[in-house]
């Protein structure tokens, strides 16, 4: 596909997508508390969409990623949050 063919496609949706991040910034930010370590991951994910670096997708997915390869004794909680702690 060409630039003006992807851009025809999913332009829309993107922008879409951005509104929705910028409004979940706009809720966190008036909201009461402490950040934690998902914002955290989610603010270093944002910093890899800057520029023209490649493979952006795929740096956000290690921005939220457990890159260690040693298992843990116990699980910390029931379900998946969507981001590592590396603080535990």
């Amino acid at each position: 596909m060409t630039k003006q063919q992807v851009l025809d496609l999913y332009f829309l949706d993107a922008r879409h997508k951005l509104i929705e991040i910028a409004a979940f910034l706009d809720r966190i930010e008036r909201a009461s508390g402490k950040d934690d370590f998902r914002l955290k991951s989610f603010r270093d994910a944002l910093a890899k969409l800057d520029g023209k670096k490649k493979n952006k997708a795929k740096n956000i997915l290690l921005a939220f990623s457990d890159l260690t390869t040693q298992p843990i004794a116990k699980a910390q909680s029931k379900g998946a949050v969507g981001a590592y702690s590396k603080t535990k």
